[in-house]
């Protein structure tokens, strides 16, 4: 979410957000040790001023990164910041291609499978795509929610956009015509954090929630097949067991159909196991860590690399080992930090300072959550007290409340007054 630190895998290329940078470079120990950096405070903004309704200057933003993705293939990436910019690169090598407006603040954006595209999703509800091969043409208007979007994906074979929104709504419709609707998957309780279509496994959607669940659907027919309730794979006297907590992250490797979640705020990583052809998630491991956790991802020929607030270990690599995952750290005798983890934290130790303030803020999922107002309880709650104060007075044998205690008569041999024209 906004503001958050975030981390970005495709193939040995590894991308680090945080405020409004971005720093690129490689896992792999046969590349050089290049280092691409970006801010978005240098590039370029448009200078005619915006104004609102009101016609006052509205606010132009602070440049943070808000959403970043690669293409498939890792040719290109493409992110989103705070003063409404969408911004795209190549990356072989790297370079910026072009710098565009979007109409409104976005959280969350997505290359389409042929890469000709990019699709951006914004806090108003609506979708509006890109083109990558015209990299400096205008956005077109895709389709629309009547409530804030949260993400967006597209099917491997480019027939359908799926997006989430804030009113527990997983929406699939058309891409070559997004008016049609080809289905809902419907089930969450809260708004819908992550989508994510499972690549080995077209036909197959996994959804988080701040209902606090992991869910797999067949999303062209919007039918719900299994549902992961997180806070029971936890210990009750884990200190985050009763908290409210939705995932920022859903992550897939595919040597080992392995599911990784992470939770916002939650100090922990949990593992899954796809089970396709009998259509469910069976829970592995839970990774835990001492420092709180930003961003996670894999990485196909390595495994699992993890983003934390911690300066002298940013970034941790994760394997599986006889049976169980481990996490490699510089400290540790039994599993040693890699020579491409080692590269990697010495230049995020070099550039902290871009994790510092902003990157460390909450997500942002705790305003998402939606407001209860309980009329009935506190009707009855005031209720129950008047009827005790009545009792109360009766016991006593005082009048009821309001009663003057006297009683009215006519006085002896006065007849009542006449109304008389």
């Amino acid at each position: 979410m906004a503001g958050s630190a975030g981390l970005s895998l495709c193939g040995h290329a590894l991308v680090v957000r945080g405020g409004s940078r971005l720093l690129a470079t490689s896992t792999s120990s046969s590349d050089d040790d290049s280092l691409f950096i970006y801010d978005c405070s240098a590039a370029e903004k448009e200078t005619q001023e915006h104004k609102g309704e009101d016609g006052q200057p509205v606010d132009k933003g602070s440049d943070t990164i808000l959403a970043s993705t690669f293409s498939n293939s890792g040719s290109y990436f493409a992110l989103t910041d705070d003063s409404k910019r969408l911004i795209l690169f190549r990356t072989k090598p790297w370079q910026c291609l072009s710098v565009r407006s979007v109409v409104r603040r976005c959280t969350a954006l997505t290359f389409t499978a042929s890469e000709e595209k990019v699709l951006v999703a914004d806090k108003s509800g609506d979708v509006y795509s890109f083109s990558v091969l015209e990299p400096h043409g205008s956005g077109k208007l895709e389709l629309g929610h009547l409530s804030m979007l949260l993400d967006v994906a597209v099917s491997p074979d480019d027939r359908y956009v799926l997006t989430a929104d804030r009113d527990e709504k997983i929406r699939v419709s058309w891409a070559a015509a997004p008016h049609n609707i080809e289905s809902f998957c419907l089930g969450h309780t809260e708004f819908v954090s992550r989508i994510f279509v499972v690549p080995d496994h077209p036909e197959l959607l996994l959804s988080s929630s701040g209902d606090r669940t992991l869910r797999l659907w067949q999303y062209r027919s919007g039918r719900e097949l299994h549902c992961c309730h997180l806070p029971s794979l936890q210990e009750p006297t884990e200190p985050w067991s009763d908290k409210r907590f939705a995932a920022s992250r859903i992550t897939y490797w595919r040597q080992e159909d392995c599911v990784a979640l992470l939770c916002d705020g939650l100090p922990a990583v949990c593992l899954f196991q796809l089970d396709a052809p009998r259509r469910q998630l069976v829970f592995q491991q839970q990774l835990t860590f001492q420092h709180r956790v930003w961003d996670a991802a894999f990485e196909e020929a390595q495994g699992l690399w993890v983003l934390q607030d911690c300066r002298e270990a940013p970034l941790v690599l994760c394997r599986p080992v006889g049976g169980q995952w481990q996490v490699f750290r510089s400290s540790s005798q039994s599993v040693p930090a890699t020579a491409a983890s080692k590269r990697v934290c010495a230049h995020l130790r070099e550039n902290w300072a871009m994790l510092e303030g902003p990157a460390g803020t909450d997500g942002g999922f705790s305003s998402l959550y939606k407001a209860t107002c309980d009329n009935m309880t506190n009707y009855l709650k005031k209720k129950e007290e008047r009827l005790q104060r009545q009792l109360e007075r009766k016991r006593r044998g005082g009048p009821p409340r309001g009663s003057s205690g006297q009683t009215k008569r006519m006085k002896a041999g006065r007849a009542p007054r006449s109304c008389s024209s």
